[in-house]
């Protein structure tokens, strides 16, 4: 069995990989994960250490049981100076990579109250990217993206609005150039980071409200129901024991494996601190039972990507 190690990956710089896409890189032959590259071990202002970031890369020769740190990705940046990139989304389409990756300018100190964009950018390689455009979506505070192809073959983006009370919305493309907005798709209360995936006959989605992975089901990738909710209960691998965070997932022919990240020493009213800062990405197989998504991030299992 190839079983991955747990935690699947730490970031050895700054030990604050988060928010994780995987990918295979077609010219290297081996699996890749793009991350969020949290500064988790500097100490600052306030909450500067989640801005300023990379995005970091980490490869697999093993089929994913192992990840190797690879450094950052390079030559993002369209204007001046030292700025923001979050939560990359990768897809690979007609021989070219298209990342959408959230972006913000500088270095700000707090959390909220600065302009989120998402960003978009075209490779052939996962090293070197060519900027092609900042999108326009429903407001000046959105990131996250997640996209996936509908039935009609029209490309559905679906990401966070902060400025519509931090609910999941929606762009569509037919050349993942142009995107028009389609409007709000999950609402009611504030969560993050949509991921879609088809599997076993249905779309699903998978969105981080912070108190585990909230699931949703439809059969066209338009119209949702709330199927159920996973990785809100403390795990018992190492680094798993508190709940998952901003997950993508990877469909695999009959199998779905769920790359997610943790903070595995955060405990509520803690004081900021490294260890409070640190995360870690681990990966988990998801079951279909009684047609209602679970995992066992606990039980071992075989990954084959």
């Amino acid at each position: 069995m190839n079983v991955p190690n747990a935690p699947l990956f730490r970031d050895p710089i700054y030990d604050g990989a988060a928010d994780p896409v995987i990918i295979w890189n077609h010219e290297a032959n081996e699996w890749w994960l793009i991350y969020t590259n949290r500064r988790a071990t500097v100490e600052g202002q306030k909450n500067a250490w989640v801005h300023g970031t990379d995005l970091g890369i980490a490869s697999s020769s093993d089929g994913g049981r192992s990840w190797t740190y690879r450094g950052v990705i390079e030559g993002l940046d369209f204007e001046r100076g030292r700025n923001t990139f979050w939560a990359p989304e990768i897809i690979s389409h007609d021989g070219c990579y298209h990342m959408y990756v959230s972006y913000i300018q500088g270095v700000p100190t707090d959390w909220s109250g600065h302009k989120r964009k998402i960003i978009h950018y075209t490779s052939t390689n996962l090293w070197d990217w060519n900027y092609e455009s900042e999108l326009k979506l429903s407001s000046e505070y959105v990131i996250d993206a997640g996209i996936h192809k509908l039935p009609n073959g029209t490309w559905r983006m679906w990401y966070k609005d902060e400025a519509n009370h931090s609910h999941t919305y929606a762009a569509d493309s037919l050349d993942l150039f142009h995107w028009e907005v389609a409007g709000p798709v999950i609402t009611g209360f504030p969560h993050e980071g949509p991921n879609v995936f088809y599997w076993k006959n249905s779309y699903w989605m998978i969105i981080d409200q912070w108190s585990g992975l909230g699931v949703y089901q439809s059969s066209d990738g338009e119209q949702w129901v709330r199927n159920g909710i996973i990785l809100n209960e403390s795990g018992t691998r190492e680094d798993d024991g508190t709940i998952g965070l901003h997950a993508d997932v990877h469909v695999s022919g009959d199998d779905a494996y769920i790359f997610y990240f943790t903070h595995p020493q955060r405990v509520e009213g803690a004081e900021p601190s490294y260890k409070t800062r640190k995360s870690s990405i681990q990966v988990a197989k998801l079951e279909l039972v009684d047609n209602i998504l679970i995992c066992n991030r606990n039980a071992p299992f075989d990954l084959v990507l």
